[in-house]
């Protein structure tokens, strides 16, 4: 029989789908329609604004981790006072809870005393009681540096590196503070990201420490610029970098799972990336999620590293092409070339869309079920169907659950299949050729993450 090419569009008639419940699926949620939160969300994402949040932090001089915490316009302590007040102010009349998050660092390669490193965090309590304890978490970094990451007290202006990132999750704070979500979204700006991820490195570490369900989290780090060093101009696409097996000396059970059956592409975060490219393209039109299937830029890295670390999914979205003239550059003008990390070579419009493909991404993943537990394909007889068994979800208006599909060369997903509200189900193609996945919808059409299902023997 000769290989079928599957289109997204083209799937739902083509293949039959059996369950234990029903002899043909139901009647699927339209999992396709805008959300009119999601959208009046985006839209309410202003560049001015964000333009505003970048300028004051450039005007703090430097945002160097070691440099001055007493003074009130300049140094790393005026900024995260700024930004608490800031948080506070545009959360009043919410349920956004702004609090610091502290620990002392010791000293170490990038820190040359004891010095206390401050998270900025905005929690907006989900309201859902079966999602609740269900997290997402967004970040941007609002420390600064120079071409020396030991300066303290040299000015450090950090537009790009990270006052974007960092304006970003401000601006979705305070806009998604005015609305409801099931589970809970965490907005944080944290510090020491160029001393050694030490900020959200502590967040990471204590919310497993607490077995927080972390269930997703992005880091926005130098989202600023669309004009690469050669004078191109790229508006219309970020970089979203995705970690498939991450790089340990050993294998978790799981990933062992994931390399035996060939789901390198299937972990965590990848799962998670395409989950965000879809709805991130789906609300900001004319604009690409550009999912880069590495953990990071080669020998960089962010603060999503120690939530992979903690083994959560994470995710780093970046500017398409960077500048390294204007970024860890000591401000100064070289055979009239201007270099340091200046306002003037930010582009707030582009930034302000990174936002809200954020947001979209953000939106939806709070407002949907959890991915589904228990995955698995049975695999104890030689059969061309599959027949995939999982948990039912515990959230009170889950309408039912779809299967997703690739082939084994596919980036995404190209098929999928509603199958009702059911615990497991067979589809009429060889767990052998393709790729599956399990997704939870809800009554409004909101679809969870995918679950790659393991093998039942």
């Amino acid at each position: 029989m000769p290989r079928l090419r599957i289109a997204a569009g083209l799937v739902a008639g083509l293949f039959a789908a059996s369950s234990h419940a029903a002899s043909s699926a139901p009647a699927a949620p339209d999992v396709t329609r805008h959300q009119a939160q999601i959208d009046k969300i985006v839209a309410e994402i202003s560049p001015k604004r964000i333009d505003a949040y970048i300028r004051k932090l450039v005007s703090f001089e430097t945002r160097h981790t070691m440099s001055d915490t007493t003074s009130e316009t300049t140094g790393i302590g005026a900024a995260r006072r700024w930004i608490r007040s800031e948080l506070e102010r545009c959360g009043a009349g919410t349920s956004l809870q702004v609090s610091f998050d502290s620990h002392i660092a010791p000293v170490s390669a990038r820190i040359s005393r004891p010095t206390e490193i401050v998270n900025v965090v905005a929690t907006l309590p989900g309201t859902q009681d079966a999602s609740k304890d269900r997290l997402y978490v967004v970040s941007g970094h609002y420390d600064s540096r120079n071409t020396d990451v030991m300066d303290a007290s040299g000015k450090a202006p950090g537009a790009n590196d990270d006052a974007s990132g960092t304006a970003a999750v401000m601006e979705m704070a305070c806009v998604m503070a005015k609305y409801k979500f099931d589970a809970t979204l965490v907005f944080m700006a944290v510090a020491a990201e160029e001393q050694g991820l030490l900020g959200a490195g502590h967040w990471a570490k204590t919310a497993r420490e607490k077995n927080l369900n972390v269930a997703g989290m992005f880091t926005n780090d130098i989202i600023g610029s669309s004009r690469a060093d050669d004078g191109r101009v790229d508006n219309k696409q970020v970089r979203l970098f995705a970690q498939g097996v991450p790089a340990t000396k050993e294998m978790s059970d799981t990933v062992r799972q994931l390399v035996a059956t060939g789901g390198e592409n299937d972990s965590i975060s990848r799962q998670l990336a395409r989950h965000v490219k879809e709805q991130g393209e789906r609300y900001v039109k004319g604009f690409k999620v550009n999912v880069i299937q590495r953990h990071d830029r080669y020998l960089r890295g962010g603060d999503h590293m120690p939530f992979l670390e903690q083994g959560y999914a994470a995710l780093r979205f970046t500017e398409p092409n960077e500048d390294f003239s204007h970024q860890h550059q000591n401000l100064r003008t070289e055979n009239g070339k201007v270099y340091g990390d200046l306002i003037e070579f930010v582009d707030v419009d582009y930034t302000a869309k990174v936002a809200k493909v954020n947001a979209a991404a953000l939106a939806s993943l709070a407002l949907a079920p959890s991915a589904p537990q228990g995955a698995k394909v049975r695999t104890d007889k030689l059969v061309n169907d599959s027949t995939l068994v999982w948990q039912a979800n515990p959230e009170p208006d889950v309408a039912g659950y779809r299967i997703v599909w690739r082939d084994t060369t596919a980036a995404g997903w190209q098929g999928s299949k509603f199958v009702g509200n059911v615990t497991e189900t067979t589809i009429n193609m060889s767990k052998d050729n393709y790729f599956f996945g399990v997704q939870a919808v809800d009554k409004d059409g909101n679809v969870s993450v995918a679950s790659y299902p393991a093998p039942l023997r």
